[in-house]
């Protein structure tokens, strides 16, 4: 089994000091803005809790039939800290084992890892945007209000920004970092 270099070696410490940035700072933000709030709103979803203007947030949601956005309705804020941190923890592993075969699967496993969590965040934005209370004050058939996974939309009178916060660029780093020390110790392993 060929031994990982030593840009692998390093590339597996960066990506455990970008993940800790996780516990540092928001991993994604919303931001909206309309004419009554010409200040904007936002909102920071952190690994383990959603913050910002939340509050203000959820009773503009009231009317418009969508859930109310409350930390305890993601399972996701107990077992992604979990995850990550079992991740990183392999990460020491991989470093101490020195095998370019397991960190390809440590690689392989935070492909996995990222998907999934850019599939489950969709999945949160489409049922809070289309899921909504048929008795709602404020009703416009046809229309939902799912934000965008990543990039902008207008909804109503709101224009919504949705994009990486400080821990998310760090989040997608780690990917593209991945990525390519797999694709450099791959190819050094073909010479």
């Amino acid at each position: 089994m060929k031994k990982l270099t030593i840009p692998g070696k390093i590339s597996v410490l960066i990506v455990i000091l970008f993940l800790a940035t996780l516990w540092l700072f928001p991993m994604w933000r919303i931001d909206l803005r309309a004419p009554q709030y010409p200040g904007g709103l936002s909102m920071q979803i952190w690994l383990n809790d959603v913050k910002g203007d939340v509050d203000i947030i959820n009773g503009l949601n009231h009317y418009i039939g969508m859930k109310m956005i409350h930390k305890n309705d993601f399972p996701e804020f107990v077992y992604l800290p979990a995850v990550m941190l079992i991740f990183m923890g392999l990460g020491i592993v991989v470093l101490l084992l020195k095998r370019k075969l397991f960190y390809y699967i440590w690689a392989s496993t935070f492909m996995v890892i990222a998907i999934y969590s850019f599939y489950d965040f969709y999945k949160w934005e489409y049922n809070y945007g289309h899921n909504l209370d048929p008795h709602a004050p404020i009703q416009v058939p046809g229309m939902s209000y799912q934000p965008p996974l990543f990039g902008y939309k207008k909804l109503l009178n709101f224009e919504v920004l949705s994009q990486p916060d400080i821990a998310g660029w760090f989040y997608m780093g780690v990917g593209v970092l991945l990525v390519s020390i797999t694709i450099y110790e791959w190819k050094k392993q073909l010479k």
